[in-house]
């Protein structure tokens, strides 16, 4: 059996929070404004109707107290949830400042990894330039010397071709020419030896 098992089992229409609160006040309401016995401090009260006034709030009180934990309780879950929402609020927001951070992180190291891959490129083709440049100039040295030497091998082949002509040329001319050794030019011989 509980405390309240004692209490009056009555229904009051309609209870509302602190009815109960009320009701106690008017029992010291009543008591307070209670006229004094005669010739004594001690007030005159009507005991049946302050009874009557604690049995009602005795009444009221569990529904009040029903009420009052129903709002504790109300509050309770309303304060769990709202802590909750924050919680959730709080995460989300730590989340979304972690991939910022890393959004940043990842654009950084991109950048970074570009620039070190265009650096490298550059050197690369730095590297490749003077690498053509100098295999183009011992390529463009070996036809040059190539070239030297066709020019002095021309030049000595159309020496020689010169030599040669003008001696072939004054051996021809020998060897057409008439043979004229031990003999005298005579105009009149030679214009009889054309007419014959």
């Amino acid at each position: 059996m509980s405390d309240n098992d004692d209490l009056p089992t009555e229904e009051l229409p309609d209870v509302q929070m602190g009815d109960a609160e009320d009701i106690l006040l008017d029992v010291i309401d009543l008591i307070t404004k209670a006229p004094n016995v005669p010739l004594s401090s001690t007030p005159r009260i009507d005991r049946q109707e302050v009874i009557a006034l604690l049995e009602d709030a005795i009444a009221c009180m569990p529904q009040e107290v029903r009420e009052a934990r129903f709002m504790l309780k109300e509050k309770e879950n309303f304060l769990n949830r709202s802590q909750r929402e924050a919680d959730e609020i709080i995460e989300a927001a730590r989340t979304q400042a972690e991939r910022m951070v890393q959004r940043t992180e990842v654009v950084r190291a991109s950048e970074a990894r570009a620039r070190q891959i265009i650096d490298e490129a550059e050197a690369t083709a730095r590297r490749l330039k003077s690498e053509t440049e100098d295999f183009l100039d011992r390529r463009l040295a070996s036809v040059e010397i190539l070239i030297d030497r066709l020019t002095k091998t021309i030049k000595h082949g159309r020496d020689r071709l010169s030599i040669t002509g003008v001696q072939q040329a004054n051996q021809q001319m020998t060897e057409d020419a008439p043979d004229m050794s031990g003999e005298f030019f005579d105009q009149e011989a030679d214009r009889t030896r054309d007419l014959d």
